[in-house]
Order: C-alpha cells, then structure tokens, then sequence
C-alpha cells in the first residue's frame, strides 16, 4: 500500500535528499516544475492557453517553472500573482527564469475578471498552509472555484501538490480551498488528500517521487497507509478444499428493537455474504419470521432479556451489536451481556452511542465502527472537530478504548493502538443512506469470525465495503443506491478470482 506522511517528515526528508545527493532547493524546485509540466502534456496536450495561479512561497516557484516551460513549447501562458510576488530567495529566482523566458506577470484584482484560458494551474500554497484562506487569496480561489465550474465552459483545474487552502495534514478547508481536478502531490501522497473534504478537493490525485529514494523515510513516521481496491487480494487467502463450516467461526448479529428489524437483517447477511461458517440473530419475537424468510440460513431467535442470550453468546466466535439495537432497557440488558462475554465485539450504531455515556474503558479484542456524530459523542467534541482532523481523532479514539475503530465517512480512517492507521481510497457519495453502517458491521464480524485480528478485519472489511459499493455503483448509478445492493458484488469481491 502506498505510505503518506504528514509535512514535517516531508521537510526532513527533503532535507536528507539535499544533504545526500547534493541537491539545493531550486533542483527540487525545477524537478517538480517540470514533473506539473509533464503531467500537462499528458492529461491536457491541446490545452494551448495556460493560466498560473502564483502565491508567495515555494508552491508559486513551482508554478513559475510549469509558466516559464509552457511558455518555452510556444503556449500562451497568463500567470497571476498573489500580491507583492514571491516571498522567498528560490520563488524568485523562479520568476525571474519566467520573465526572462519572455513571460509577463500580473497582479491579482478581485475587480477584474480572470483571464479566458484552457487549463488553469493552482500553484498558490503549499503543505505550508495550516490556516485559513485571507485577503486577495480568498478572492482567488473563489475566483478560479467558478471559472473551473462554469458549465457553459468549463475549464480544467490543475492543483500542485495540494488545493490551495485545504490542510495537507488534516483534509480540513477550514471553509475554502480550490476544488481540482487533478493534484500532483510532490514526493509523496499526504493524508489530507484523501480523507474529509481532502478527498472531494484533490480530485484524481498522482504521486510524483521527483526521482528521490523510497528510503529518505526509513527513519520517518509514515501517517497513514492508502488502501485501494487492488489490496483486496491479500485479505482473501484461497480456502483449503478439505474447509468445513466450522473452520470458519459463528457470527452472533444482537439488534433490532421494535421496528428496527431490518437493520439486523442487513448485518446477518453481509456476515453471510463474507464468508462466515455460521451467522445467529439474536432479536425482538416479532422480527423472527421476517428475518427466517428473508434469509432462511441465518439462525435467528427471540430474546427477552441478557439472560436469554447468555447460550447464544456462549456458541458465538464474534458478536456483532447495535443494529437496530435501540436505547431502552431491552437493549442494555443486551449489550451488557455481550460485553460481559469475554468474546470480540463490532460495536456499531445505538451501541456506541451507549457506550459514549459510560465512563472510557479498554476493549482490546472490539471494532468501533462511529459515523462523526458518534465519534464526536464518544470522544466529547463536536462533528467539525472530527472533520477538522479525521486521522487525528480516529487515533484518540482507538487509544482511548484500546481498540480498532473505523471512522466513516469521505476517506475512511481505520486506526488501532500500535498500527499504522489505514485510509481506504474508495467508495462513493451513494453509501450514504441508511443501512450502509449495518452492513459494514456485519462484514467486519464476518472477517473476524474467520480468523482475522481485529485491525485486520477492520481494515480489509472497510475496503471491501467500500470496494463493494463502488462495483455496485457502477451498475446502476450512486443515487439510490440501496444497502442490499452490496451483497453480489460484497461475494464477488471477497473472492478476488472471481471479482473481475
């Protein structure tokens, strides 16, 4: 998987190429000058009038490289600058290659209109930016946001190395950055480019390694580790041909209060759908019927009370609780019993939201699956902070009960004490809808029924959701896209042979 890291190990890592190889700032600089130009050439060859947008540091010296080479193959280039110009000793020597090329500068004017061009390069900050947009920044990127959007012409936008404005640590906009369409990230991928609202403003994201080494990051904290769809092969080892259900573990799916029965329907059978050797409901008499006809391999029964699911518990591998679980007292006895035996849990929906009004304690063997208003609940914040730095507060949560935990949403992050958190590039706007959780949980059960670790399943079991979504999709669309929809293409892709 590919390895990202947050922008002090990319500094250092900088630093270790110039003091190996020789490098200065301005050889890094012309390199990922002319990797933009490249990328440009490639994904937009007819694009013959070029617009740069300029800020003051670094990033705009990249941009003035990409000018001063578009310019030199006989392009039109319009370059804008943000305010007084560069900043710093390299931007400047990198405009004044520009100039001397034959370009010509001008100044930002949030009165005049942005020049007519075919592609337009965002070269205005860097993974320097922690902060909110400012000033004349604030009107540019709005500026070129609707030239970009304009649908009568629509206009490509190129970002270099992040979308001006959005945090290349975090993914947080704090409220605006540009919205690309392609990002070449320099070096190295980071992680805001592929969670929150990273994900929605990085567009299509390419890694460019300027011709340095892998092994610059041997000693640096990598912050995360992408999972794509291509990893799925390696969760799925093929099963041996002598298998029998019981070498593949018992799925024990607790919910559905009046009502709700449908959300545990949906875990049992993701469970089934994965592969688990066997899979029990355990849920209110009148979802009985419901559930036996809808999916007549599950084993389902009727529980008043904890005591009721104490033998249920005691047959299972894995239990997976919340679904359709509710708030009431029938609901605690539940999820008290469950926790009381000693077997892995997948805490999802109303039993998270318990679990938030009880004091923090260790879970060592559970899966957290919070959507960002759960996890705000669990960690006592609010849904902005845990947008403001997704991987951050997945890694609070995963210390604070000792445990793997899967934050949902744009960018799923899967976090665990001691692992390197996992960022799962896939998925779509269409699993937003309800009961998409549902499944989840019971994919995740499913995995670790089978003998995965809970990080493992976690994580595998996030990206084949998602991977499973995104097939789905493909069929018939993201909007409507229902739960249920998952469960061919869930089997297709946890049989990686058979997924194609």
């Amino acid at each position: 998987m590919q390895t990202v890291y947050l922008g002090a190990a990319i500094r250092a890592a900088e630093g270790i190429a110039m003091s190996r190889f020789g490098l200065d700032e301005d050889d890094l600089m012309a390199r990922a000058g002319l990797a933009a130009w490249r990328l440009v050439l490639e994904r937009w060859p007819q694009a013959q009038r070029i617009g740069v947008a300029c800020g003051p540091g670094n990033n705009g010296g990249d941009g003035y490289v990409l000018a001063a080479l578009a310019l030199g193959s006989g392009r039109q280039v319009s370059l804008l600058q943000l305010g007084e110009g560069p900043g710093s000793d390299v931007a400047r020597r990198a405009q004044a290659v520009f100039l001397q090329t034959g370009g010509q500068v001008s100044t930002f004017s949030a009165d005049a209109a942005l020049p007519q061009v075919d592609l337009w390069v965002d070269a205005l900050f860097g993974i320097g930016l922690h902060r909110a947009l400012h000033g004349a920044a604030v009107d540019l990127v709005h500026a070129l946001n609707r030239a970009t959007a304009d649908q009568d012409r629509r206009v490509p936008l190129f970002a270099l190395d992040v979308p001006s404005g959005l945090n290349a640590d975090t993914g947080d906009d704090h409220g605006l950055c540009v919205r690309a369409d392609v990002t070449l990230a320099f070096i190295v991928g980071k992680p805001g480019l592929y969670t929150g609202r990273g994900r929605v403003a990085a567009g299509e994201v390419v890694v460019d390694a300027l011709g340095l080494a892998d092994h610059l990051f041997d000693d640096l904290e990598p912050a995360a580790r992408i999972a794509r769809a291509d990893a799925l092969p390696a969760c799925f080892a093929p099963r041996p041909r002598d298998a029998h259900k019981g070498h593949f573990g018992h799925v024990l799916c607790v919910g559905g209060d009046h009502g709700y029965g449908g959300a545990l329907a949906l875990c049992a059978e993701a469970a089934h759908r994965v592969g688990a050797g066997l899979v029990s409901a355990a849920t209110r008499a009148e979802h009985v019927p419901v559930l036996l006809t809808r999916r007549p391999e599950t084993m389902v029964r009727a529980v008043d009370d904890g005591h009721a699911l104490k033998p249920l518990l005691d047959k299972a591998t894995v239990v997976a609780i919340g679904p359709g679980l509710g708030a009431g007292e029938w609901s605690m006895w539940l999820l008290y019993a469950a926790m009381e035996a000693g077997k892995p849990i997948v805490f999802d929906a109303d039993a998270l939201n318990t679990l938030s009004r009880r004091d923090a304690e260790a879970l060592p063997d559970a899966v957290l699956t919070p959507h960002p208003g759960e996890a705000a609940r669990l960690l006592g914040t609010t849904t902005d902070a845990i947008a403001s730095d997704r991987l951050r507060h997945a890694r609070q949560l995963a210390a604070r009960f000792d445990c793997a935990v899967v934050l949902k949403g744009a960018g799923t992050v899967v976090a665990a004490p001691g692992q390197v958190p996992i960022l799962i590039d896939a998925g779509n706007p269409g699993m937003a809808t309800g009961g998409m959780g549902d499944v989840l949980t019971g994919v995740i059960a499913g995995l670790i029924a089978q003998g995965a670790a809970p990080f493992d399943a976690a994580a595998c079991g996030a990206l084949l959701h998602a991977v499973a979504a995104d097939r789905a999709a493909r069929d018939g669309g993201e909007r409507g896209l229902l739960p249920s929809d998952l469960f061919a293409t869930l089997r297709r892709s946890a049989n990686p042979d058979a997924s194609a």
